[in-house]
């Protein structure tokens, strides 16, 4: 049988059914199936199978042991298989004659450069790709340019929801649902000591706030 070329990527789905290859692209990792081929021993051994089931004793032993599912996914018929597959698939992939990887046709094969894309990158998605990565730091350093606290008092003590209702304040003086100022202050009637936000207790007396 002549040497088959083209199976150091590739997973091996075949069962006692039949045979099944999945190729893999060694960049990118796509995976290309493929056609399912029957294993004629498969379909004798499933034979077989039923046969046991219907009338017992060796036919069904057989058909069930280990032994005989190797003999259907092993050997001459399997290795044949292989190479129908690696035929079927080939087309698919292109080995790059620089590092020697096995790639894709459609993905990552530079045409032009007649190499993969690692050793010879697409320049139109190299610039496309950096293009976008410009922009995104250029949004991230508008962003830092702005001071996005002009409009809040972050010296004054307030929370992140209304103590009146529980909606969430924005950033806001007053309650954008209920109205309630956010920025009020509490004073205690025993002391007279005034406290941020909505304490139940006096921070200075210990007097609860009515």
């Amino acid at each position: 049988m002549p040497t088959i070329e083209f199976t150091g990527n590739y997973e091996d789905l075949s069962t006692d059914k039949g045979y099944q290859f999945k190729f893999y692209c060694e960049k990118c990792g796509n995976g290309y199936m493929s056609s399912f081929s029957s294993s004629a021993l498969g379909i004798a051994a499933s034979a077989a199978q039923v046969a046991g089931n219907i009338f017992g004793g060796l036919f069904g032993r057989a058909a069930s042991s280990a032994y005989e599912v190797q003999r259907a996914v092993g050997g001459k018929a399997h290795d044949a298989a292989l190479g129908e597959a690696v035929a079927e698939i080939k087309p698919k992939f292109v080995q790059c004659t620089r590092c020697g990887k096995w790639v894709c046709r459609p993905v990552c094969f530079n045409t032009k450069a007649g190499l993969c894309e690692w050793c010879a990158p697409d320049l139109d998605e190299e610039m496309a790709a950096a293009q976008a990565e410009a922009a995104k730091d250029q949004v991230h350093e508008k962003a830092r340019s702005v001071n996005w606290l002009e409009q809040r008092d972050v010296a004054t003590v307030s929370g992140a929801v209304c103590p009146s209702c529980g909606a969430k304040t924005q950033g806001g003086k007053f309650c954008p649902d209920c109205g309630a100022s956010l920025a009020a202050k509490r004073k205690c009637g025993r002391c007279g000591t005034e406290a941020e936000g909505s304490p139940k207790f006096c921070p200075e007396c210990g007097a609860k706030y009515s």
